[in-house]
């Protein structure tokens, strides 16, 4: 069975790599080459990914019984380019209770 922690790494990893394509693959093509769909489609995929990644952070919150600072920084990070992977990575070694 997976833990709520293991699923939100997973998630999180997910939510990380749609964010990187929709800033330095769809917003080039959409400015570089006027194709707008590929925004749309690659940020409605992002959308649904941050919508998972903020439930499943919610459920591992409660299950590993994380500090509310802890839950915020782990959100924080979600915002900038490539820290849910190191969100991650950091919690790799976090034992699911």
């Amino acid at each position: 069975m997976n833990s709520s922690l293991s699923i939100f790494r997973k998630v999180a990893v997910a939510e990380g790599i749609s964010y990187l394509l929709l800033l330095f693959v769809a917003m080039p093509i959409k400015y570089l080459l006027h194709y707008k769909e590929v925004v749309k489609y690659t940020g409605w995929l992002h959308g649904i990914l941050f919508i998972a990644y903020i439930a499943c952070l919610i459920m591992a919150w409660q299950e590993q019984k994380w500090k509310f600072g802890k839950a915020v920084l782990i959100f924080l990070a979600s915002l900038l380019p490539f820290m849910p992977f190191v969100v991650d990575r950091k919690l790799k070694d976090e034992r699911p209770k």
